[in-house]
């Protein structure tokens, strides 16, 4: 499996997070993850993505690092916003049911430049 970075910026409001999913999509098949392994990690993006601009958008950017690593795919987020809405990012018991279900590891933070997300799905077949 190859390893490397990808980076990528959307505008905070929910019709850019499909670019963030499509990214996600991408890489993971490229590096050889299964359709199911692609289908889970791009419902995880869309749930991170959207606890932190809800469903009507921030005023700012979302940062995403996608992370090739041996076997597994980590993906980091930072939403860098001048809303003055806060930093935290909010997630409904739902949401984190899927995410328990669908990636190896989720870690959703307030950071210093904004609310923050680490990713990380592991390549079954390795």
């Amino acid at each position: 499996m190859a390893t490397g970075e990808v980076r990528l910026e959307v505008p905070a409001a929910p019709e850019f997070l499909r670019i963030s999913r499509i990214m996600a999509a991408g890489v993971a098949s490229r590096v050889g993850f299964t359709l199911d392994e692609v289908e889970d990690l791009r419902i995880a993006i869309d749930e991170v993505c959207f606890s932190l601009v809800g469903a009507r958008g921030r005023t700012g950017t979302i940062s995403l690092r996608y992370l090739l690593e041996d076997h597994q795919l980590s993906v980091e987020g930072t939403g860098r916003f001048s809303d003055g809405l806060g930093n935290e990012p909010v997630v409904s018991a739902l949401s984190n049911q899927i995410l328990a279900a669908v990636v190896d590891e989720c870690e959703l933070s307030a950071g210093a430049e904004g609310p923050q997300f680490r990713l990380v799905k592991r390549h079954r077949s390795a």
